[in-house]
């Protein structure tokens, strides 16, 4: 079955291995007249776009958008989620669903999010049927499944969605530049820890969304302190925050919030329940639920 939807979905002539999955017209076959960007369009059925992005991997990215978005179904908005880190996803395991394959509208044949937690979910990880198969693409068919992913989803089902996270992958390449050219995105929020490379990396970020014309609506660090559970002694276990400020305060961004460094929270994530559906009550879900509220304001989004 999985086989099937992924050949119907991405029109591959060969496993995710094969050089030209997508069946793309080679090099010199397309007319220069045709060449030029994909036309910005809405994803129907999608209220709102928010991208939660990082220019450097490891930084808890991908933990921090699925909290988000479980954070925004909690406040009462139709939220979804779309992995867009072809290489790595994480989504699938984030939210439990691995091994689990989406099905296909009988109409336009359009694939229908898988939900849970509340919240709509969609990955390439989904589509693969070797979940340890490495993707082996390049530019053209890369760039071909993010407009699939953005565009052949039914995010219109049910109700549709207020809010769609993109879980962007690490870095400022192609696919968030044919993100920012195809979709039009309300703003992205950046992620980062304090640690001197982050933080550099993080400025890079906050770059190109300036230069594709994608506002910062601010940037949250993630696992700034850690509190002893026995002493509750906190320790800057990847140095102060003062570079995280002194960002926000050159580029004129906010800092949305402060993730602690917390080992629940990433054993939530590994075991498929994000802290914010696992432990709602907790400080560290607090502080998600505070960053929602922001950003659903920055957006226009009235919230319970």
């Amino acid at each position: 079955m999985r086989s099937h939807i992924h050949r119907r979905f991405i029109h591959t002539t060969g496993g995710l291995g094969h050089e030209n999955p997508l069946g793309l017209p080679q090099k010199g076959t397309i007319p220069r007249f045709q060449r030029g960007l994909p036309q910005k369009r809405p994803i129907k059925g999608v209220s709102h776009i928010i991208a939660v992005s990082s220019a450097k991997g490891g930084v808890g990215k991908s933990t921090i958008a699925a909290n988000l978005s479980l954070a925004f179904a909690r406040l009462g908005l139709r939220a979804g989620i779309l992995d867009t880190d072809i290489f790595g996803p994480s989504i699938p395991t984030l939210f439990n669903l691995t091994n689990t394959t989406p099905k296909l509208t009988p109409q336009h044949h359009q694939l229908v999010p898988l939900t849970n937690y509340g919240v709509k979910t969609m990955s390439l990880g989904y589509l693969q049927e070797d979940e340890a198969a490495p993707v082996v693409w390049r530019g053209p068919m890369l760039l071909k499944a993010v407009q699939q992913l953005l565009h052949d989803v039914d995010w219109a089902a049910v109700g549709g969605v207020d809010v769609l996270v993109l879980d962007l992958p690490p870095g400022t390449g192609d696919i968030q530049l044919s993100i920012a050219q195809q979709v039009p995105v309300d703003g992205a929020v950046v992620v980062t820890t304090p640690h001197v490379l982050a933080v550099k990396d993080a400025i890079k970020g906050v770059g190109m969304f300036g230069k594709v014309g994608v506002p910062v609506l601010g940037l949250v660090q993630n696992m700034g302190v850690f509190r002893c559970p026995c002493c509750s002694e906190e320790t800057a276990v990847f140095g102060g925050n003062e570079r995280v400020v002194k960002m926000c305060e050159e580029h004129g961004i906010e800092l949305l919030g402060d993730v602690p460094l917390h080992p629940n929270i990433g054993e939530d994530g590994s075991r498929g329940k994000p802290t914010v559906a696992a432990e709602p009550e907790s400080e560290r879900a607090g502080v998600f639920m505070d960053v929602a509220r922001k950003l659903a304001a920055k957006v226009g989004l009235e919230v319970s």
